[in-house]
């Protein structure tokens, strides 16, 4: 697609004059390569993966394919459904709403039809939304977790964007020679992320009261819990676009559940007994975590913002923790078995866990990459020990990885792949 050479929002604090001067230059140049908005060209096209292609995928792409009303509408494939759901993977992580995943999949949709695409068919564009060289390296760009949150980076930008029709938002970000075309394909992009946007989510915690934690994931408002034996435990809490949470909330006997619901800013946490308790902390776009953070008896809850851990303490005041980068996923637990829980991050762009220890220092530990999904427990039951460690959830095979204390791997199929 022409377009004006992108840059980062930021960079373009400049005078209406010379914007309207770059466009004028924009809708002048043509592009030397295939034109990526239509879906004959693009398919015939080499790009990269966006991950594995899941049955869920094709099952997916064969519902939808005569739903569509845009220019997909036939041209639907796993792949593309494999780079959209990368796309709403990536939002989810990072806390964010449903509509930023529209207006992400919208973008992907008009830029290349959801194609990961390598080959700078437009000046040096590749990628899921053909992001020029100074967005990023061509490796970065062409990560479609990173590549999708520096879109978002940019969205969060723009003014109004949670309320502003679909396509101005993605023109503010995009700076396209074309802007007409977003909104053409917005209905498009909601169709594909309300299919995938109730997906599961992982969660764990010590259901049954046993030494060690156990896995479960959260979907559709159900939560899905394993016991130590391979049962189940089935929870009604929360729905939407609620994130799920799990602590020991009232100080006694096995962990419970909860959500963090990011258009209210409200916990809801379920205690012992099936009661609620509703707590208001963070919103908007910032990702839960739960530990215990004072030493008292029970967990208590918190949110990470642009790199800043927000931790509530028993009596209501705040602790406040820097630690991680944009793109990161917020991740607690007790790292070195004494005194409070901690803080961690797992970066997917390099698969590595960033935890903190009590006394401020850092361990790094490579576990997964890519869109898996962080989770923290004490898989082993301590070894005698009580230290928390790490695992990831990995959504194409629905299956935990799940770090031991001595390095070693347990792995357990739980929920449903996508």
């Amino acid at each position: 697609m022409n377009r004006i050479a992108r840059r980062p929002l930021a960079a373009l604090a400049t005078s209406a004059a010379l914007t309207a001067g770059l466009l004028a230059s924009a809708q002048a140049a043509h592009a030397v390569g295939a034109d990526l908005s239509d879906p004959r060209t693009v398919s015939a096209i080499p790009n990269y993966s966006c991950g594995t292609q899941t049955d869920s995928d094709r099952a997916l792409a064969a519902e939808l394919n005569y739903q569509l009303t845009g220019t997909l509408r036939g041209y639907l494939t796993s792949y593309r459904v494999s780079c959209a759901r990368a796309i709403t993977d990536a939002v989810r992580a990072r806390g964010l709403p449903e509509r930023a995943a529209v207006l992400a999949v919208t973008t992907a949709i008009v830029e290349t039809t959801l194609h990961n695409n390598p080959n700078m068919e437009d000046h040096d564009s590749v990628g899921l939304f053909q992001q020029r060289a100074d967005w990023g390296s061509f490796n970065q760009r062409m990560d479609p977790t990173w590549a999708t949150n520096a879109f978002l980076n940019a969205m969060l930008k723009v003014s109004n964007w949670q309320t502003r029709p679909i396509g101005e938002v993605c023109q503010a970000v995009q700076i396209s020679a074309h802007p007409d075309r977003y909104g053409n394909q917005a209905a498009d992009g909601q169709r594909l992320v309300s299919a995938l946007w109730n997906a599961d989510l992982p969660v764990a915690g010590n259901w049954d009261g046993g030494p060690a934690s156990n896995v479960g994931v959260w979907r559709n408002g159900i939560f899905h819990l394993r016991n130590d034996d391979g049962s189940a435990t089935y929870v009604d809490w929360g729905g939407g676009s609620d994130l799920p949470v799990s602590a020991n909330w009232d100080g006694a006997g096995p962990d419970n559940v909860g959500i963090f619901r990011p258009s209210t800013g409200q916990f809801h946490l379920r205690m012992d007994d099936g009661s609620l308790t509703l707590i208001d902390w963070g919103g908007g776009t910032d990702q839960p975590v739960a530990g215990n953070w004072d030493g008292g008896a029970a967990a208590n809850v918190g949110i990470w913002r642009n790199g800043t851990f927000h931790l509530r303490n028993d009596d209501g005041s705040a602790t406040y923790v820097d630690w991680g980068q944009a793109g990161d996923r917020a991740v607690s637990g007790n790292w070195d078995g004494s005194g409070p829980d901690n803080v961690g991050i797992f970066r997917p762009s390099t698969g590595q866990f960033h935890l903190r220890m009590d006394d401020g220092s850092l361990v790094v530990l490579d576990w997964g990459g890519g869109n898996d999904i962080p989770v923290a427990g004490n898989w082993d039951g301590g070894n005698g020990g009580p230290a928390a460690n790490i695992g990831i959830w990995r959504p194409s095979q629905a299956t935990f990885h799940l770090r031991n204390d001595d390095g070693s791997a347990t792995y357990i199929d739980w929920g449903q792949p996508r």
